[in-house]
């Protein structure tokens, strides 16, 4: 399933991980948008137009959390710090310095790992809601870790969302969006674990490794991150309440919280011309 044209040109970049695809678009200071679980560079495909309007080059990688087309090598680190390096590692492949990072959803909680680990290509955060703390993953989801551990798991999970009705459902995609997601978006998001047993292998090697630790243990070093951070929050989420927002807020020196009316977690979804718009507020057009 090739990704939305809108997203700009298909590329490949060789990671030690193995080969990542991306779209690029725009001119100027780089902006690079991480997903989360179970979606791809589609997510971004009605933010990332107004952004690269905005004066921007956009990159939208694949990253190895289900949706993906290609997959990682055998012996790819794919736990939560594992994929956190893989994105500094795209940055670092692409030269990209004075990033503006923008992440939704579990990649949120990837890119909090990053910001303490390799912050040195990073110039400023923008989260569209996201796990963080002790919500990685939010408690309706606590069930797929140990799950990803049994036999076959990655299958079942890739068959049960095969019905459009279950996509639906709270378990599933149901209280991530206020509004269906297209019906070929969905099909991106889904086919591919369906149809390779190596993106069932990424998967499930991602799983077994999500646990709270990792976004704890990144907020007790937020402190030390002095660069802007702005939190684009849904603000009636279920997943992911405003008291999380703020919580989070309030571990970095230089945060900005704004509500994010209509939306649930996938912002990028429900109001992607208020998520485009803020970023290009948030993102300098030159740099500094």
């Amino acid at each position: 399933m090739a990704r939305s044209g809108m997203l700009g040109e298909a590329k490949k970049v060789e990671l030690p991980q193995g080969v990542v695809a991306y779209r690029e678009v725009g001119e100027g200071p780089p902006v690079v948008f991480v997903h989360g679980l179970l979606v791809n560079a589609d997510l971004w495909r009605n933010v990332v137009p107004a952004v690269a309007r905005g004066g921007h080059r956009c990159l939208s990688p694949d990253l190895p959390l289900g949706s993906h087309e290609i997959p990682m090598r055998a012996d790819a680190d794919l736990s939560p710090v594992g994929v956190a390096d893989l994105i500094g590692d795209f940055l670092a492949a692409l030269d990209l310095t004075d990033v503006t990072l923008v992440a939704n959803d579990t990649g949120g909680a990837l890119v909090q790992v990053l910001m303490v680990r390799r912050p040195e290509r990073i110039g400023r955060v923008a989260f569209a809601t996201c796990d963080a703390l002790e919500r990685f993953f939010p408690p309706v989801f606590r069930f797929l870790p140990p799950g990803a551990r049994l036999p076959g798991s990655g299958w079942v999970l890739a068959q049960a969302l095969r019905p459009r009705l279950f996509r639906r459902l709270p378990v599933t995609f149901g209280w991530l969006s206020r509004r269906p997601v297209p019906d070929e978006v969905m099909d991106s998001y889904l086919r591919p674990a369906r149809d390779d047993g190596g993106v069932r292998r990424d998967l499930r090697r991602f799983l077994v490794g999500v646990h709270r630790r990792y976004t704890l243990a990144a907020a007790e070093e937020f402190g030390s991150f002095d660069r802007p951070v702005l939190l684009a929050w849904a603000e009636n989420d279920r997943l992911f309440p405003m008291s999380l927002a703020r919580r989070l807020a309030d571990l970095f020196p230089d945060a900005r919280l704004v509500p994010v009316a209509d939306s649930a977690t996938f912002v990028p979804e429900d109001q992607p011309a208020v998520l485009a718009g803020l970023i290009n507020e948030f993102a300098p057009v030159s740099r500094r």
